[in-house]
């Protein structure tokens, strides 16, 4: 019974579109549909207590860290402004396309404007790429601070620091603003059903009746090729970094300077791997259910901000005392 009302309710909102479609033959439309996660509609409240529970530690968590950064002088330099950078970028991220997840899950709120699907998916394709420019400016950080640390204050100034900030996000912003303007100018006459949570790039092209290679190729180009160089850079990095470790003459050493990375080669992997899971099911994987590359597709934009500063906080012993130490006061 369950399942023939989903089916009726899926049914409707497709035949209204089509028929919506067939009257007119619109180049922009109005609204575009979400359709959540097809095949769970059942589940979206259940689903839903999940994404809040991310979003909500997503949100703590880099609140925190932005916080105790701020509060702590110690904490104030290249290291820690690339973390906080990290953090703001994850709190964008996140931001750009939970709350309207929410909204589906809960209010069954499924429509949504056509400028305000491309606004975000603006936001979140530019701040991933924001991410992952952030990523190679910290792996940078480590690989001074460990193969030339004496040199290590006067390569990383705070001029420098704010430099690498603003070229990764200028880089950001200027490779994905060409996205939403192909989206805007193909015809939509076909559909407009998104069968996704938030308005996926492709998801939404697809439904252009017009030839969409232009976009296809230069969204696959800006992921292969930018974090393809971003990759090649981070290993570039962590290759000279674990050649200096092992020339250290101990193990306590090697096993110290080793931990120091290890919080940021958690968040590279947090990072870059359920997006190219997500990527390559979303291109490739027509075998893959569509609920499982849906729920793949929001992974990569929310597990990242929730685990980030929890990876910090627990393996940089800087802001694990002054978590500790803010806690310890409030409680005497």
């Amino acid at each position: 019974m369950q399942e023939t009302s989903l089916c009726l309710s899926v049914g409707h909102l497709l035949s209204y579109s089509m028929s919506d479609s067939n009257s007119t033959d619109f180049t922009n439309p109005t609204t575009f549909i979400l359709l959540g996660i097809p095949g769970l509609e059942a589940a979206h409240v259940w689903i839903s207590i999940p994404f809040c529970v991310i979003y909500a530690i997503a949100i703590l968590g880099n609140f925190t860290i932005l916080f105790i950064v701020k509060m702590e002088p110690s904490l104030h330099e290249p290291m820690y402004y690339f973390l906080c950078m990290l953090a703001v970028t994850d709190l964008v991220l996140s931001t750009s396309v939970l709350p309207k997840i929410l909204s589906i899950f809960w209010f069954n709120s499924r429509e949504i404007n056509f400028s305000a699907c491309l606004t975000q998916m603006y936001f979140f394709l530019s701040f991933f790429v924001i991410e992952s420019g952030i990523l190679v400016a910290m792996a940078f950080d480590r690989y001074v601070a460990i193969c030339h640390p004496l040199r290590h204050s006067t390569i990383l100034t705070n001029p420098v620091v704010a430099k690498i900030g603003l070229t990764v996000v200028l880089r950001g912003v200027m490779l994905v603003l060409p996205h939403p303007f192909l989206a805007r100018m193909w015809p939509y006459c076909r559909t407009n059903i998104i069968p996704n949570t938030y308005c996926e790039h492709i998801a939404v092209v697809k439904l252009a009746c017009a030839d969409i290679s232009l976009s296809s190729y230069y969204s696959l180009a800006v992921a292969f090729l930018v974090i393809g160089m971003d990759v090649f850079f981070i290993a570039l990095s962590y290759t000279q970094i674990l050649r200096a470790i092992f020339r250290l003459p101990t193990k306590d050493a090697r096993l110290k300077t080793f931990g120091t990375c290890g919080s940021h080669l958690c968040v590279i992997l947090a990072s870059y791997i359920p997006h190219l899971f997500a990527t390559l099911t979303q291109r490739f994987g027509h075998t893959v259910a569509l609920h499982l590359r849906v729920l793949m597709a929001n992974m990569y934009l929310l597990v990242p901000p929730m685990l980030n500063p929890i990876i910090y906080g627990a393996k940089t012993q800087q802001i694990w005392d002054r978590l500790l130490q803010l806690f310890t006061h409030k409680g005497t």
